[in-house]
């Protein structure tokens, strides 16, 4: 009986210990979240710094080097602009653009004063 509960205890932590060890939905290992948040958080510090580039409006996710751009841009040169930044990140394996430009006509106003 007593050699029962030392293998009961071990079985009980070495559960315990494998489901501690997840990590986040889609990586397979914690160096490959580590390093997905490396990068993420490199092409956000590298739109911080670019003065045509609005690191409030785009917003940066990566999964196993694959960085995924979107939100809004001003501009087309913005969202390329964006997209030449994240590429340019060490460990990027590629780059998703799905941010959108904003249109011309949004910005646009009538005066109607006049009639």
């Amino acid at each position: 009986m007593k050699a029962l509960i030392p293998a009961v205890v071990l079985a009980i932590g070495l559960a315990g210990g494998v489901t501690g060890c997840s990590v986040t939905s889609g990586h397979e290992t914690a160096h490959e979240y580590v390093d997905d948040a490396t990068i993420t958080s490199r092409v956000k510090s590298r739109f911080a710094k670019d003065p045509t580039v609005s690191a409030m409006r785009i917003h940066v996710h990566t999964d196993r080097g694959v960085v995924n751009l979107s939100g809004t841009a001003k501009s087309q040169a913005e969202r390329d602009q964006a997209e030449r930044i994240a590429t340019g990140v060490s460990d990027v394996k590629s780059v998703q653009n799905d941010i959108t430009v904003e249109s011309a006509s949004s910005d646009t106003t009538t005066n109607r004063s006049n009639q």
